[in-house]
């Protein structure tokens, strides 16, 4: 039924490692505005530098890119031959994780939708810390798909 995905397979898998390092690059940086937003939210001035710049990044990269890296994903797994859901073991667990990364990334649009409306409560440590989920992440994925151990 989908055997017509094999001709494209190469351009399917080039678009979806594109998206995933525009995803990946914003999930990184992202927080890392937080954390210079969080230590001046008492600036106004400062604040009002970083609002549009979180704002353009969630809406203009971050999610396009998140949204491309799902629909390349979704027909890679349904390019007839490519994963072999009953022995591919690493698959779920890469699938997991970006399962993970997505509900980060919906999590950080959340803060920056409270950063937007001066609501934010959360300490600029916070995101310091939270800014090694996406690489814990990343670095799982990245051995399940070229190891594939399991």
């Amino acid at each position: 039924m989908f055997e017509f995905l094999g001709d494209f397979y190469g351009i399917i898998k080039s678009l979806h490692i594109i998206a995933v390092i525009s995803w990946m690059a914003s999930l990184l940086y992202l927080p890392r505005l937080f954390v210079n937003h969080a230590m001046h939210i008492d600036n106004e001035i400062i604040c009002a530098a970083f609002k549009p710049m979180e704002r353009k990044l969630v809406n203009f990269i971050m999610k396009p890119a998140m949204i491309v890296t799902w629909v390349c994903a979704i027909l890679l797994i349904i390019t007839p031959g490519v994963i072999d859901f009953k022995t591919d073991i690493w698959f779920h667990i890469k699938l997991l994780c970006v399962i993970l990364m997505t509900i980060f990334h919906v999590f950080l649009e959340l803060e920056q939708k409270k950063f937007m409306d001066g609501a934010v409560t959360r300490s600029h440590k916070f995101y310091r810390y939270i800014n090694e989920i996406p690489t814990i992440l990343m670095i799982i994925i990245v051995f399940m798909v070229i190891m594939r151990p399991f």
